[in-house]
């Protein structure tokens, strides 16, 4: 079954993009959207943004329609990522890179520094900081590098590296929004 969602900002304000029903997959809110990408209103543009757990790729689309210079969605299901490179194929979005990847495997890789981290991945499998401690350990941030961590509200999220500091946080119903900033 395919679901929908509407871009909220930007190049393609309005447009739908389409994603499927996968175990554990659930797109960030528009609301959620829309306060984020508030907070990032300044650092979208020319930005390298990373999507480590792309699932609907809601983030990702959001960051390229609002001007990002490149944008990677890294998501693991073959069937999510064929939806994912069909909207980027529908949207003419030559900035986005699909990976068909774990996200691990992915960060075990050759690092490239990214300006923009979005890190929601499936709640029940507690991977936010432990992702977070390997974009850092690894060297995928660039020096002013901002991240934005979903996770469930009533989880704590520790174990984050040292050198970040919490910029902005929210909650709405079961999830907890945060947006960090890493100190060089």
């Amino acid at each position: 079954m395919q679901n929908k969602l509407r871009i909220i900002g930007g190049e393609w304000r309005s447009r739908q993009i389409l994603f499927d029903d996968a175990d554990g997959l659930r797109p960030t809110p528009a609301r959620v959207r829309e306060t984020l990408f508030n907070w990032l209103h300044y650092d979208i543009i020319g930005s390298r943004c990373l999507d480590l757990y792309a699932g609907s790729g809601a983030l990702g689309f959001e960051a390229a329609s609002r001007g990002a210079k490149a944008v990677v969605e890294v998501e693991q299901n073959p069937a999510v990522c064929r939806c994912l490179k069909a909207n980027a194929d529908k949207l003419a979005a030559a900035q986005i890179k699909i990976v068909q990847s774990d996200a691990f495997r992915y960060l075990s890789g050759n690092a490239e520094q990214f300006d923009l981290v979005f890190i929601d991945p499936p709640f029940a499998l507690d991977l936010a900081a432990q992702s977070c401690q390997w974009l850092e350990d690894k060297g995928w941030l660039s020096p002013q590098a901002k991240i934005y961590v979903e996770s469930a509200s009533h989880a704590p999220l520790a174990g984050l590296p040292e050198n970040w500091r919490l910029l902005k946080d929210k909650v709405a119903g079961d999830v907890a929004y945060r947006l960090f900033g890493r100190n060089s």
